[in-house]
């Protein structure tokens, strides 16, 4: 099985329930076949780079899964037959691709506690209290 990722629009005359039918039957249809969904994010409504079939806007989704190549096939031909998608493109990760993404999903998702960010955030806020009573002072001089 390779790991794979994929991008596709969504046409923005769309709802959001409708938009979320359409992300959802491709996610049925990935697992159908025995593709294992890693990530999954809606990127939401985005401005395109260029105007497709005279619009400006469309829905981004983005998959993230495990599948054999066949899938790929059949999922592409899927996101052909329907006119709610308006691009789309899937990429097979190599294994520098996939590191970068397994870093971006555990940054993306729950932040590692530590007391050294902490501890410098609490200098800066001093440093900027000291600064800012120091300017009052002045202008009372003035």
């Amino acid at each position: 099985m390779n790991n794979y990722e994929t991008v596709f629009i969504l046409t923005p005359v769309l709802s959001d329930a409708q938009m979320k039918e359409a992300v959802e039957k491709f996610k049925n249809l990935l697992k159908e076949q025995g593709a294992e969904i890693v990530n999954e994010e809606d990127w939401g409504l985005r401005k395109l780079a260029y105007n497709i079939d005279k619009k400006t806007t469309g829905f981004y989704s983005f998959l993230e899964f495990n599948a054999d190549p066949t899938v790929v096939d059949k999922l592409e031909l899927n996101f052909r037959r329907d006119e709610r998608v308006i691009r789309f493109l899937t990429v097979k990760q190599d294994k520098f691709s996939l590191e970068y993404a397994e870093k971006r999903r555990n940054k993306g998702g729950k932040k590692q506690e530590t007391t050294t960010p902490v501890v410098k955030k609490a200098e800066k806020i001093e440093k900027a209290e000291v600064v800012e009573t120091e300017v009052k002072s002045n202008e009372k001089e003035d």
